[in-house]
């Protein structure tokens, strides 16, 4: 009896470590998300505070929790990618459009998985999502407005069941959301986009609640070419506006006539 009850006692601490990262794969807890109290915790799961200490410690050496004076949370686990990335995206103009090539890929694939697997949660949530979108664009904030359409995407990533998909898309979605891409302010302030870019969102989770494929797919590549067009007209426009300053300067390095 007495060594079985450091068996029993590690064998509970393993058990509640796999039961909190089968949720951090399957994105119900999410990087950087606080978790309750240890005491609280330990009441919802129906374990002791002792075995929850061991199983959140054999988390920690996993890389999944981090534990500080506040308590523990989900570790940014892809941070040492995105970081990196970030800082080499910032110095690279071509970068925003593969970016988008990349997204070209992956969205059309995962918008048309969602149609398929998507719960009837899922399909409630898109469609919330919806509903959130339409209010903020008659309220005319374009800020709001493209955190609907990062949410609306996160859910998407959600509804295909793939983990490779959610956390890798979930991780360049932090990215986007922090203007590193492209600045979304921007683009949804172009006369016409918004209201384009609404009927898009609108066509993608509408196809996902109806399960219809194909249709998902074709409106989420629709989406991500008409976003990367209107990009390139922007950087052309602001390369066309950059070569007129450039001539109006010229004056300040030319010698007068005589």
């Amino acid at each position: 009896m007495i060594m079985s009850e450091p068996i029993r006692a590690t064998r509970l601490a393993e058990t509640i470590a796999d039961h909190l990262e089968r949720l951090i794969a399957e994105g119900a807890l999410r990087p950087g998300e606080r978790l309750l109290p240890e005491r609280e915790l330990a009441l919802k799961l129906n374990v002791s505070r002792p075995s929850l200490r061991d199983g959140l410690a054999a988390m920690e050496r996993r890389g999944l929790i981090v534990t500080d004076r506040q308590g523990s949370r989900v570790a940014e686990f892809l941070r040492p990618l995105t970081e990196p990335l970030e800082l080499l995206i910032q110095n690279n103009t071509q970068a925003t459009f593969d970016y988008l090539e990349f997204r070209f890929v992956v969205e059309g694939a995962a918008a048309e998985m969602a149609a398929k697997r998507a719960t009837d949660l899922d399909r409630a949530a898109i469609r919330a999502i919806l509903d959130r979108m339409e209010a903020v664009h008659g309220d005319d904030d374009s800020a709001a407005e493209a955190e609907a359409d990062a949410d609306l995407h996160s859910a998407t990533y959600e509804a295909t069941y793939n983990v490779m998909i959610l956390h890798i898309m979930r991780g360049f979605s932090q990215l986007l959301r922090r203007d590193v891409f492209y600045n979304r302010e921007r683009l949804y302030a172009r006369p016409g986009v918004r209201d384009l870019l609404l009927g898009h969102h609108q066509a993608i989770g509408e196809a996902i609640i109806a399960g219809d494929g194909p249709a998902a797919r074709r409106a989420a590549e629709e989406h991500i070419t008409v976003t990367r067009e209107t990009l390139e007209e922007i950087r052309d426009a602001d390369a066309r506006l950059a070569m007129s300053l450039r001539r109006i300067g010229r004056r300040d390095l030319v010698a007068p006539e005589r």
